[in-house]
């Protein structure tokens, strides 16, 4: 029987790797690389995966001790004390006309202690719907991003300049940024990354008081408040334009970079 049971545990494990594997070539592909120079690809995945291991899940348990003896109603994205604390201040918020047509506050999600950190611009209509940020298909983009990063989802910190959907998807206004805004640079401030991707123009101009084009802006290191900033696409505008892909992987590489990760060769 504890055969059996290993078996299946092996299984399940090896379906996971495929599944994350594929995903990873998948964004690789649609960036545009073309070759991935074996020695280096394994040995990146390798030590990703060994080095990462005790760290994650020792990161994982401080994070679901912390919400399961703190944080109510199941919200996610609270797993420290810091973070808590943000979450807490926010409350119900209704500091802004979102508030009243929200299903769902969609605060945060991820790693309390992440050394990368993700910020978009507000929920959609599934985030709304499951209280989660990018979950749709701006989303599933996104993942894939990270995961060809060489991260997993729960490794990396994700939010929002809102934390509310804008009606019918439309770009937030700017008494509701200016509502947000706080909680965001708390949220940055709790968790301390080492960098900070800004996704979308509407990030970028929130957090470094900037009106160039995101065209312009992209690709280029910032400063945050201390903290390394790196202005990219955001996934939604990368589905409308997949071409462009190519260059958010540019962005993203400067970041893997920076980060000690090693990039695929083209």
């Amino acid at each position: 029987m504890q055969v059996s049971e290993g078996a299946h545990e092996t299984t399940r494990e090896l379906e996971r790797i495929r599944a994350e594997a594929r995903a990873h070539l998948e964004w690789l592909r649609d960036a545009g690389v073309g070759e991935i120079e074996g020695g280096r690809a394994v040995s990146t995945s390798t030590a990703t995966s060994t080095s990462t291991s005790t760290s994650t899940a020792t990161a994982t348990a401080t994070a679901t001790a912390a919400s399961t003896a703190a944080v109510t109603n199941g919200e996610k994205g609270c797993g420290s004390p810091a973070l808590l604390a943000v979450r807490t201040e926010l409350g119900d918020c209704a500091r802004c006309k979102l508030g009243p047509g929200r299903t769902k506050l969609v605060f945060g999600v991820g790693n309390p202690s992440a050394e990368l950190m993700f910020v978009g611009e507000g929920p959609g209509a599934d985030e709304d719907q499951q209280g989660e940020p990018f979950v749709g298909k701006a989303g599933q983009l996104l993942t894939k991003m990270i995961e060809a990063m060489g991260y997993r989802r729960e490794e990396v910190y994700i939010a929002n300049v809102v934390k509310c959907r804008p009606p019918g998807n439309r770009d937030p206004e700017p008494d509701e940024i200016a509502a947000c805004e706080p909680f965001l640079k708390a949220q940055i401030a709790a968790v301390r990354p080492k960098v900070v991707v800004a996704l979308g123009r509407f990030a970028v101009q929130t957090l470094l008081r900037d009106p160039t084009p995101i065209t312009k802006q992209r690709g280029r290191w910032r400063d945050y408040e201390g903290v390394k900033l790196m202005p990219t696409f955001h996934p939604a505008y990368l589905l409308r334009n997949p071409p462009e892909k190519a260059r958010a992987w540019q962005d993203l590489q400067l970041v893997m970079k920076e980060l000690g990760k090693v990039p695929p060769v083209r």
